[in-house]
């Protein structure tokens, strides 16, 4: 039996013998989008499904967008990917879905644009598109690990998403003359904007899954950052910037953070590094490479429960451990909030009297009572009883 990404027990992971090997790379078999996933994708779209009127959006959207549509505007300005038209992408596309048991290819694009970028769209079947300036930007290895992270938001379902973000964002500019109009509609990109950053990592790390090589991966996030200069650029000093960046400042700075990125569709690419180093470097990331995975046809049966206490798990070990001021401040209000909590119960229970009272200058029977004449302030060597300090919850 073995642990699946959600923090459930299971039994459909496989053995390590059946994982297919092909030119020193391995496919998975039948892998659910549960293995690569980041908790915060699923916890941040669970957050985005409670939003007031999001699922009557949603619902009036995916009747509206016309499917056939989006397919002619890439069909009539764009190259169709094929044996014929970019052959080596092509190739690069049939060799992730292979990896990642993908049966139903998505149609891939080049579209002329010199930003390069990339992006899986669509409702009943997804699209990828790539842009000339992508292309140019990196190299063959490089390129496939970008098709794998297109191909890895295909498996997850991510395409319908940001197809109604492409839409509403368009949309909220067309209405901005409206008040109402643009702040109900300007709610949901920022919430559908927060989702689809969080979706970035788990794709990063389908990627990886992809290319199976962790300084490809890297490399590939240094060039979006900052060009087809590598004789410039060292991945281990892109990485210390990552560092810099969220351990670096006071609270002004992390109130300055998250102004930078709620405009932004992707999160930076120094952070999405040292996210994708911290899962490659991890067990679960290994485990798979062993063969041992969550499969699709266990979907169905995945803990929704699990789920959820494995993204609150994560946000919570995220808290505690961050050097950000901002979330060190979110971890010490917790903590103090608990203790608190805990002098209250102890109070409300009688506890609290039995251990104090005695009054001001009297003698207590008990080494850790607050009857020492300072008003009856516990400190770290207080009452057994009380509220352990934060971080040791």
């Amino acid at each position: 039996m073995t642990d699946n990404a959600d923090g459930t027990d299971s039994t459909d992971g496989i053995a390590e013998e059946s994982v297919e090997r092909d030119g020193g790379r391995r496919s998975f078999p039948g892998i659910s989008s549960r293995a690569y996933e980041h908790p915060a994708d699923r916890s941040a779209l669970v957050a985005l499904r409670k939003l007031t009127g999001f699922d009557t959006v949603f619902r009036t959207l995916s009747g509206m967008l016309p499917e056939r549509s989006l397919r002619l505007l890439f069909l009539s300005d764009s190259v169709r990917v094929g044996e014929e038209q970019f052959a080596h992408l092509h190739e690069m596309l049939l060799d992730a879905c292979r990896v990642l048991d993908v049966e139903r290819v998505p149609p891939l694009y080049v579209t002329q644009d010199p930003n390069p970028n990339a992006m899986c769209i669509g409702l009943d079947q997804p699209i990828i598109v790539l842009t000339t300036g992508l292309v140019e930007l990196l190299d063959e290895d490089e390129t496939r690990v970008v098709i794998g992270h297109e191909v890895g938001h295909a498996l997850s379902g991510h395409a319908v998403y940001r197809t109604i973000l492409l839409f509403l964002t368009s949309l909220a500019v067309r209405v901005a003359w409206i008040p109402l109009g643009n702040i109900a509609i300007m709610a949901i990109v920022t919430a559908l904007r927060e989702w689809f950053r969080k979706s970035e990592l788990s794709a990063d790390r389908a990627g990886l899954l992809v290319g199976q090589d962790e300084e490809v991966s890297l490399r590939a996030l240094m060039k979006l950052a900052g060009g087809n200069h590598l004789h410039e650029m060292n991945v281990e000093a892109f990485l210390a910037q990552a560092e810099e960046y969220e351990a670096g400042g006071d609270l002004r700075d992390s109130v300055l953070k998250i102004l930078n990125v709620l405009p932004r569709s992707h999160p930076f690419a120094a952070v999405r590094a040292a996210e994708l180093r911290r899962w490659a470097r991890g067990r679960d990331y290994q485990r798979i490479m062993d063969g041992h995975y969550p499969r699709r046809d266990g979907d169905k049966d995945a803990s929704v429960s699990g789920a959820f206490r494995e993204s609150a798990g994560h946000f919570g070990e995220r808290v505690r451990t961050s050097r950000d001021p901002l979330m060190k401040l979110v971890s010490d209000v917790a903590g103090g909030a608990g203790e608190l909590g805990g002098r209250l119960r102890d109070f409300a229970t009688g506890q609290g009297r039995s251990r104090g009272t005695g009054t001001k200058g009297a003698g207590t029977t008990d080494p850790g009572s607050a009857g020492t004449g300072d008003g009856g302030d516990d400190g770290p060597g207080g009452p057994s009883g009380s509220a352990p300090p934060p971080g040791d919850r």
